[in-house]
């Protein structure tokens, strides 16, 4: 795996080095429509590329997040606009089967607006999770962009200074990626507990207020 991912990453340093950010934006758009390309990884390489020197840190932090959110704002409205249908498309077949669709309405159901939330973090889901919740109609735009966006700021951040730090140091940096991956998981877990804390304690004033009631 290690291997896997040190040949992307050279792959993309040569194109991103050669194209600077808006090779890094277009690339981070084509993963939000959701085809199999490494989010993740891209992120890192724009991180690398800017750590060397070659872009500005700031700027390729924000040209990732536009990229990130723009990708999946993409494919939650092409859900919305076409519904159904759109599983007809031959890209979107292949992402959204009968199978994964249906088990995502289940845990749309089960988990609410979370799920987009959580969908940031799953890389294989991610855009097939964003494009059922448009189907779906039941998120509105602007909630959906406050979700995504919320969940944006926590994740694409520790790619991109992941890229940045390791930049000089490519063992090292394999080391952090997975240490990274992990971390995120950790990082969605305990957002999740203080989300189950919020809620109960929500519905314990909730039904402390009922039973005040004369």
């Amino acid at each position: 795996m290690a291997k896997k991912q040190v040949d992307t990453i050279s792959t993309l340093l040569h194109l991103f080095a050669q194209y600077g950010h808006i090779a890094v934006f277009l690339m981070l758009l084509i993963c939000g429509l959701g085809f199999p390309l490494p989010e993740d990884i891209t992120l890192i390489a724009g991180g690398i590329i800017a750590g060397l020197g070659y872009v500005s840190k700031e700027m390729m932090l924000l040209n990732c997040l536009a990229g990130v959110l723009l990708g999946d704002t993409l494919i939650f409205t092409l859900g919305t606009v076409f519904g159904k249908r759109i599983k007809k498309f031959p890209f979107i077949a292949k992402l959204l089967n009968k199978k994964r669709f249906g088990l995502i309405k289940q845990k749309s159901a089960q988990y609410g607006h979370w799920i987009l939330f959580i969908a940031r973090f799953l890389p294989g889901l991610r855009a097939a999770i964003f494009c059922t919740a448009g189907i779906s109609h039941h998120v509105k735009l602007w909630k959906f962009l406050l979700i995504d966006g919320i969940a944006a700021i926590i994740s694409v951040p520790i790619w991109v200074y992941l890229g940045i730090y390791g930049a000089k140091n490519f063992d090292q940096l394999v080391k952090w990626i997975h240490r990274g991956q992990i971390g995120m998981w950790v990082l969605v877990v305990l957002v999740g507990f203080l989300g189950v804390i919020v809620v109960w304690y929500e519905y314990k004033k909730y039904q402390q207020s009922t039973l005040n009631k004369p």
